[in-house]
């Protein structure tokens, strides 16, 4: 099933669209999926979103400030939502503490203790689609996709892995579909100077069935072998990326993950997005 023909085609934003921003002429890329309660029951974390409308507050304003609906212009008060979810659900961006309590011999930081540098920088993208999920996304993989590309990695660039597997976001199974990073792929960005790696799939391990079956056969190691790479070398993970194939270069686009503020969390919710110079003549890198 692609995303044309999927019922959750919504909760992909549109991308491509033209702004101004310090100066300059932009395409902003959103590349986040928007929360939705049309995905908690495919969570493994699921969610919870509780809308308000405007009369239900008008209503409840009684209690909270001591006058009712009557004294509201058209007795309509204010819309609000309450929700309920894991700093891991949708679009999110994991911190080192989300790894282990440690990090490269220290303690592994938390999410609002990470530099801002992380998670504003230049961009590539690498096409993964092709690569089988149980074999998993390898070094030689990235090595063979960079010279393709014709790019070379610079401190602090942001890695985006594209596999595509995000047109089937929503759909049971979701999480299981994903050509993962193994250990030497993740290690081989970050020798580099990458600090924050983002993937369209639901981890970026191999999908757990894969990594579970491997584990009971002996071959433990290769359990969160990606993940656990933080506990060498302090990283961050963008999981939950959507709208990679929109792109329209490998390269040259600036991105902007800011993950939301959290006191000694794990991780944040994100809103991703890429600015492309808007140039007439760019063209589509496949």
């Amino acid at each position: 099933m692609t995303s044309a023909a999927s019922p959750l085609t919504t909760l992909l934003a549109p991308s491509g669209e033209p702004i101004n921003f310090a100066g300059r002429d932009w395409l902003a890329f959103d590349l986040s999926y928007r929360l939705s309660n049309r995905t908690a029951e495919y969570e493994k974390m699921p969610h919870k979103i509780e809308y308000a409308d405007h009369v239900e507050t008008a209503e409840k304003s009684a209690n909270i400030f001591g006058i009712g609906s009557e004294y509201w212009r058209d007795g309509l008060g204010w819309a609000q939502e309450v929700v309920t979810l894991s700093t891991h659900a949708g679009t999110h961006v994991d911190a080192p503490w989300h790894y282990s309590p440690t990090s490269a011999g220290k303690p592994a930081q938390t999410i609002d203790e990470l530099p801002l540098q992380w998670f504003l920088g230049d961009g590539f993208v690498l096409d993964m689609r092709k690569i089988d999920r149980n074999e998993g996304i390898r070094a030689e993989d990235v090595e063979r996709e960079l010279e393709r590309i014709g790019y070379t990695i610079k401190p602090k660039d942001i890695a985006l892995i594209r596999t595509d597997v995000s047109e089937h976001f929503g759909e049971p199974g979701y999480d299981q579909l994903h050509p993962g990073m193994r250990e030497c792929a993740t290690r081989y960005l970050l020798d580099r100077g990458v600090k924050l790696i983002g993937i369209d799939a639901w981890g970026l391990d191999r999908p757990f069935d894969l990594m579970v079956a491997d584990a009971l056969e002996g071959d433990r190691h290769q359990l969160w072998e990606s993940h656990l790479v933080g506990r060498d070398i302090p990283y961050s993970q963008i999981e939950k990326v959507s709208n990679l194939k929109t792109l329209p270069v490998a390269f040259g686009f600036s991105i902007i993950a800011l993950p939301i503020n959290i006191e000694g969390a794990s991780g944040a919710w994100s809103r991703v997005v890429a600015l492309v110079p808007n140039k007439t003549n760019t063209k589509s890198e496949g």
